[in-house]
Formats: structure tokens, sequence, C-alpha cells
């Protein structure tokens, strides 16, 4: 039965609030005074409020939230801490401990954890325009990517770590470009440049210990002022192609000195050995003649037979032309040797002599004014040359 239909609970009709609806009138919600002071005596009744035989469940119902609350604050103090993080536990605000990756608990409401990602490399930029020791004016971009080291000191030594970094770059970096020419910035002192910036912010952050660490620092850019950017290309043009053109040239040098040092060598040792061959050669022939001599001197008409001999064996072996002397006619014979070995490769038989003698070949005749002899010489001749 519904429980607004008409003649329920005796012919009184109730409405959920707990109203009585008189004569079906009054459909409306309930007076929210009344429904609050309902309310009020129920939660005293739970609280202990009344005596009686409802005291024993009040305090069994009061220790069940009791227990329900300290579960409830229990698993709610489970936390996770990732692989890159290191977690920082403030215990009433102040640091306490530090806590590795992992599950890990800490008690809610008293102790607080802010986790840092110490492993992933963070980049912060760094423009703006700046004035060169040479009173130029140059717009400069920087690049500088770091890490955190120690997470305590990062969140708790200053206020703001990488806004303090971020002014400790504009700073270093204003020092050293008024330390630099405009040509400097420009050209060839850029590698320069970034090595002195990052040298002078690891001295700024050393100095307020901000637990942070620079990776590396990029020099992005240095463009000079609008009005002469023109200008400033053409001449970084030109000191790009002298740079390429000195490389080119050493390239040719590294080629071609190799080369030239190696003939010099491959001559240096031939002079070397030629030089060793002469001295050797005529050492010998000293030591030749140095023992010739002894045998010379104790039988000289000999000695000098066999030296002519040996000679004249050592001339003929290397020509092919002999000239015959002949002491009755007055007449020098020539013999010539290079005919008869071009005959004999031909195959062609010589031809009989016109002349005496047993040669088999053709023998001409040269007048001559003094017969030529074959006997050797005085000793007057042949003394100077021994």
């Amino acid at each position: 039965m519904a429980w607004n239909e008409p003649g329920n609970n005796g012919g009184r009709d109730k409405d959920p609030w707990g109203n009585n609806n008189r004569g079906g009138r009054d459909q409306g919600p309930p007076d929210l005074d009344e429904v609050f002071s309902k309310l009020s005596r129920k939660f005293g009744g739970i609280l202990g409020n009344k005596k009686g035989p409802s005291a024993g469940g009040s305090a069994a119902g009061l220790g069940a939230i009791a227990v329900l609350a300290v579960a409830v604050w229990g698993f709610s103090g489970f936390y996770t801490i990732g692989e890159a993080e290191r977690g920082v536990v403030l215990r009433f605000g102040k640091f306490y401990e530090m806590v590795d990756p992992g599950l890990n608990w800490r008690p809610r409401f008293i102790d607080e954890v802010k986790p840092v990602n110490v492993q992933a490399i963070r980049s912060l930029r760094s423009s703006g325009l700046m004035l060169t020791k040479d009173e130029n004016v140059l717009k400069v971009e920087m690049d500088v990517q770091y890490r955190v080291s120690d997470p305590n000191k990062y969140l708790f030594s200053v206020t703001n770590a990488d806004d303090s970094l971020r002014q400790a770059t504009d700073s270093a970096l204003r020092a050293v470009i008024g330390d630099s020419t405009m040509d400097q910035a420009l050209t060839t002192g850029r590698q320069t440049i970034r090595a002195h910036t990052q040298e002078a912010i690891d001295k700024i952050i050393q100095t307020y210990d901000m637990g942070i660490f620079v990776v590396d620092v990029n020099f992005q850019s240095a463009r000079p002022p609008e009005a002469v950017k023109d200008a400033f290309d053409d001449a970084i043009a030109a000191r790009e192609d002298e740079e390429r053109f000195v490389r080119e040239a050493e390239a040719y040098s590294n080629d071609i000195l190799p080369k030239a040092t190696g003939r010099a060598e491959r001559l240096k040792k031939e002079a070397e050995g030629y030089s060793e061959k002469a001295v050797n050669g005529a050492l010998g022939e000293v030591a030749q003649f140095e023992k010739l001599l002894p045998e010379y001197l104790a039988a000289q008409e000999v000695t000098r037979n066999r030296l002519y001999l040996e000679t004249m064996e050592r001339v003929y072996s290397s020509t092919s032309k002999v000239m015959v002397d002949s002491n009755s006619s007055g007449n020098l014979l020539y013999l010539p040797l290079d005919k008869l070995i071009n005959q004999s490769d031909q195959g062609s038989k010589p031809k009989s002599s016109t002349s005496s003698g047993s040669y088999g070949i053709e023998l001409e005749k040269v007048e001559t004014t003094a017969p030529v002899s074959t006997a050797p010489r005085g000793d007057s001749g042949r003394q100077g040359r021994y």
C-alpha cells in the first residue's frame, strides 16, 4: 500500500518526512528546523547523552568508528616513488629523510613527501640583447641542460632553483659577452664563450649550493642588429671560405709532404749506398795494389807481362773490333769481329781472305806511318800507371 494512499495507517495519511497529512492537505516538504532537531537527537543518543541500556551499544559503535578511521588512515599512508625519482620526506614541514624508489609508507597528516626526478635532463633557455667589449650590441641565445643532483638542496636551498639557475645563466652570459668582441661572438670565439659561460655558471651554482648539475651549455646563436646584419653575414661567409681554403691547403700539404719526404729519403739512401760502394771499391783497389807491389818488386818483368795480358783480355772481351799489328809490312790490320758475328747469325759462309793470314775473313789494310808493336812497352811506360 502506498504511503500516500487514502485510509492508510488507520485512516491517517503520513508523508515520508514523518509529518501527518490532515485531510490530504499540506503535501509540501517538512520544516528544516524540525529535521535538524531530529538528527541532533539521534546523534546525541549515539554519543551516550542518554543513560540506560543503549549506552553499551553507543560505546561499541564509537570503537568501530575509531578502528575504521585508523584503518583508513593507515592505508592512506602508502605511496610509490618512481624509478627515476627520489622522495623528500618532510615531518611537520621540516626535512626528515630521503626515500628510494618503490613502495613506501608515511604517517598521514604528519609526513609529507615530495618526489623529485633526478635522472631527467632539463633544459633552460636564456636570451637577450647584450653589449660586447667593443661596444656593439648582440642578441645572444644560449641553452643550458641540467639535472637535479641533490633533491633536498634543489627544493629548499633557494626559493626556486630553476629561476635561480636562469638568473645565474643570464648573469654569466652577460659577463662573458662583455669580455668578448663582436667578431669573436659571431665567428671564431663561439666555443670559447660557451666554455667560459659554463665555468661561470658552475661557480655560481657552487656558491648558492642549489643541488643542480650542469650537463652542457649550447651557444645557440648570436645575431647583430638588423641594420648591419647583411654586412656581418658577408663577413661570416668570407671567414668560412677562408677556413675552407686553409683546410684544403692543409689536405694538399698532407698529401704532398709524405711523398716528397719519401723521395728525399730514397735519394739519400741511394747516395749513401753509392758512397759506400765507391769508398769500398777504392779501399779494395788500395788493398789490391798493396798486395801487388811486393810481387812486382820481386819479379818486375813477369808481373808487367801478367798485368798487360790481363788488361788486354779485359779490354778485348768488351769490344768487337781488333787491330792487328804487322811489323813486316808496316800496315795495321783491322779484324771486324762484329761483321763475323753477324755473318755467323745469318748462317752465311765467310768470304776467302785476299791477304795472308789464317783468319778466314777479309782484312782491311790501314796505312800507318809507324808500326804498332804488340809487345809490352818498356818500364817507363807503365811505371807511372802502376
